[in-house]
């Protein structure tokens, strides 16, 4: 990944060597923090490894934002093209299954690329969008552990964060996330 931030800069100028080959490192990537998220993935997941790589793929490349500056800004929008996939995912199949119907789920030990059910990601997902409506950063921790299952170090390095301040915002992000889901928190 340190060749990341040197390929973007040859890309960004103009170099077609360097685009093809930002391309490829890209993908490569991309590939990996979806194995990561998909080996955590509860068995017999109907998404198929290979089908959440090139979907997360399509939509950082067909992203009219879809430049990036810098590995952190790559790390960031691939954990949101992963969240969009598996979550597009799960409403698809929460309409298919049951009329949609979703229940509460309490976030006790939620961890990192915990598996959840298609009606707890959806869940986790509207939560998450109001956290981010709140506290942005907090909402990226979450985005970044929990979709691209980096480390809290990795995350620091992304954030420009202490990891310290990384678990903390992680411990507080979760609390809140916690309380949302399981009906006490309101709206």
């Amino acid at each position: 990944m340190a060749d990341l931030d040197r390929i973007l800069r040859s890309a960004q100028e103009g170099d077609p060597k360097a685009a093809q080959e930002l391309s490829a490192l890209l993908y490569k990537e991309l590939r990996e923090l979806a194995r990561r998220q998909m080996a955590s993935e509860r068995s017999g997941h109907t998404l198929q490894p290979t089908a959440l790589v090139n979907e997360a793929y399509l939509r950082l490349v067909a992203d009219k934002e879809g430049t990036f500056a810098d590995r952190d800004s790559f790390f960031a929008a691939a954990a949101n093209a992963i969240r969009r996939v598996l979550v597009d995912h799960a409403r698809k199949r929460a309409r298919e299954k049951r009329g949609g119907g979703r229940k509460r789920v309490p976030l006790d030990g939620l961890d990192v690329a915990e598996p959840l059910a298609d009606d707890e990601l959806l869940e986790l997902d509207e939560a998450l969008a109001r956290l981010a409506r709140i506290d942005p950063t907090k909402a990226r921790i979450v985005e970044l552990r929990f979709f691209a299952g980096l480390t809290v170090q990795e995350i620091g390095t992304v954030l420009g964060a202490s990891e310290s301040t990384v678990r903390r915002e992680w411990r507080m992000a979760r609390a809140w996330l916690r309380d949302q889901m399981d009906g006490s928190g309101g709206g």
